[in-house]
């Protein structure tokens, strides 16, 4: 079975957000099961360098106004179709954004040439790659599943992926005219979304199925309060809705091998952790303590809840408790914790941007990872965070309530607790959770089966793998 996997990034390749983490994992994982997956990008500077065993398999003269070409190689471990379009990609810094920090004007033109691209493909424009299924992910790739649906002869069965809802790719009216679809299409019933275009819009209506990538979410995004607009859409699709679970690639996310730990270290070995913390209290300017240390690997952004987090702050560092945080997101967000920082000099630490080898360092050194999500859809931050030991505490809600056991007395008296939640999402109840994860720290025995609980679950692609694989083979009867 053929699958071509649509995606606007991928790791190790590009990456802003657990996007690429899925599309980079799933074709590796898919292999057991019999799929033969590709993975579908735009040729950004950095894909096209790092594209070997190259061989064009088709051109475009004009592609939404830019010569292009499909380009056929592999990188990273992956086989790739890339979208080589000079004009529409070839361009510095974040895939999404200018320089200014705004959306690329041109990005409904970037990534609906993704999408007819990958609908031609998926209509057998490309001889040695002919898929059964396109598999789509969030907004950018919505429009193939209407490209499909209206191709007018036999076209691929199409599968669309909301990995956050909150990104939709909405667009003026005035768009509708150049996407090359035809007028039938531009209704409610199609692409239509109040009074606009919407790119999500259009594949959750033209798909053959809908995924989300947790079972929880999936409930989520079908009431008004966690479907932000699209939840009408999704409740008269229910019967093509299914929730599955993201997995880690677990031979880049392996405390025991992972180069970017000052410390290797297995569930038995886990006082080697210590070494790791005195790498992050250098790297983020900490005092030495072996007290508990929180970290934060995030956007600083509103829907991961890092305001509610900045109300808890003092009470963290009364307690005795030190807070490492790493990444970038909204200004205001930014200043709060910098003002935490000058508050609490040695106790509090930020590093502002991704960093790669921290995420993996902060993960093996802190006690706890905390992930206080307003929604989530899945997150990938707890599945590390079980897999080194680092203790996640989250939010009640999406993927974090399917993945982390809450450990209340009934779950530590069974000796099934894997990390702590909290629920109401606001400041009380989360300041509630770091008193009770600081509290549990202080019996080591009962916080150490809380660590080998967690590296113990299987967080690996392989049930999730065989999920897609029917999804896909029901689709093709």
């Amino acid at each position: 079975m053929r699958v071509l996997s649509v995606a606007s990034e991928v790791f190790p390749l590009v990456k802003t957000g657990g996007l690429a983490d899925v599309a980079g994992a799933l074709p590796r994982a898919l292999a057991a099961e019999d799929v033969e997956m590709r993975v579908m990008l735009p040729g950004y500077r950095d894909v096209l360098g790092a594209l070997g065993g190259t061989k064009v398999v088709k051109r475009y003269k004009s592609l939404f106004g830019a010569e292009a070409r499909l380009i056929a190689g592999s990188a990273g471990g992956l086989d790739l179709i890339v979208l080589d379009a000079p004009k529409l990609f070839d361009r510095p810094g974040n895939p999404y954004l200018g320089p200014d920090g705004a959306d690329w004007p041109d990005n409904w033109q970037r990534f609906a040439a993704l999408c007819r691209a990958a609908a031609d493909i998926g209509e057998g424009a490309v001889e040695a790659f002919v898929p059964d299924v396109v598999h789509c992910h969030d907004w950018q790739a919505g429009l193939t599943p209407a490209y499909l649906r209206h191709a007018g002869r036999k076209a691929a069965k199409s599968v669309a992926t909301i990995h956050n809802i909150a990104f939709q790719g909405r667009f003026p009216a005035s768009i509708f005219a150049s996407l090359g679809l035809p007028p039938e299409a531009w209704a409610v019933e199609g692409v239509e979304y109040y009074g606009g275009v919407g790119f999500l819009k259009a594949g959750l209506h033209y798909a053959d199925a809908i995924t989300t990538v947790s079972p929880t979410y999936a409930e989520e995004i079908c009431t008004p309060a966690g479907g932000m607009g699209l939840d009408g859409l999704l409740r008269a699709r229910r019967s093509v809705l299914s929730g599955i679970v993201n997995g880690i690639d677990a031979a880049v996310w392996d405390p025991t091998t992972d180069p970017h730990l000052a410390a290797n270290y297995t569930a038995t070995t886990l006082p080697r952790r210590a070494l790791n913390k005195r790498a992050v209290e250098e790297a983020f300017g900490l005092a030495r303590d072996d007290g508990f240390l929180f970290c934060v690997v995030s956007r600083l952004g509103w829907q991961k809840g890092m305001d509610i987090l900045g109300a808890c702050i003092d009470g963290l560092v009364a307690r005795g408790a030190r807070l490492a945080v790493l990444g970038s997101g909204e200004a205001a967000i930014e200043g709060m914790f910098r003002a935490a920082v000058a508050r609490h000099p040695g106790r509090v630490g930020i590093v502002t941007g991704y960093s790669e080898p921290l995420s993996h360092l902060l993960q093996g050194g802190s006690d706890s990872v905390l992930v206080p999500s307003r929604f989530e859809p899945c997150g990938l931050t707890q599945f590390y965070g079980l897999r080194y030991g680092c203790v996640p505490l989250v939010s009640q809600v999406g993927g974090l309530a399917d993945t982390v056991i809450d450990a209340n007395l009934a779950a530590l008296d069974r000796g099934v607790a894997t990390g702590l939640q909290f629920l109401p999402v606001e400041a009380p109840a989360l300041d509630r959770a770091i008193g009770r994860a600081v509290d549990l720290h202080r019996d080591a025995k009962a916080w150490r089966k809380l660590q080998q609980n967690g590296m113990k679950s299987d967080l690996s692609w392989t049930a999730s793998a065989r999920r897609y694989a029917d999804l896909y083979r029901s689709l093709l009867g």
